[in-house]
């Protein structure tokens, strides 16, 4: 495809397209009240964010199903955009030092994946303690 072939196939995205990015779509307006603190509220944060990421069709952003063009110049830095405002969002909905730690990434799967690897764990002292309290019950 031709640079104006691609420009014009970008201005007939509709929003169905992953590509798709609607005037909405902001960097500074939080797609979630809810920020990720760490372990202990993990699933909650994932969860309210794979809500608000599905309403906005960008869940293949945080999945990797959604690849960059290798052959569309234009596509390309579509792609670019979309994933630096998943990438936004993302770290506009972690804490302080959560971000920090994540700054300098430039992948929304990568960090969403890290995020994940990170702070998706069972807490195995409220596991243990709550068979200790099952073991004791009469």
């Amino acid at each position: 495809m031709g640079d104006s072939t691609s420009a014009t196939h970008i201005n007939k995205l509709d929003f169905s397209d992953p590509l798709y990015l609607h005037s909405n779509d902001t960097t500074g307006t939080p797609i979630t009240s809810i920020k990720l603190k760490g372990t202990e509220n993990y699933n909650i944060w994932s969860r309210s964010m794979k809500l608000a990421l599905s309403t906005k069709n960008k869940m293949r952003f945080i999945n990797g199903s959604v690849l960059r063009s290798k052959t569309d110049e234009v596509l390309a830095s579509q792609w670019d955009r979309c994933n630096s405002v998943v990438l936004s969002w993302i770290l506009g909905s972690v804490t302080k030092d959560l971000y920090c730690g994540q700054i300098f990434s430039t992948i929304a799967t990568d960090v969403w994946n890290e995020l994940k690897e990170t702070y998706d764990k069972i807490d195995t002292s409220v596991i243990f303690n709550l068979h200790q309290q099952i073991n004791t019950l009469k």
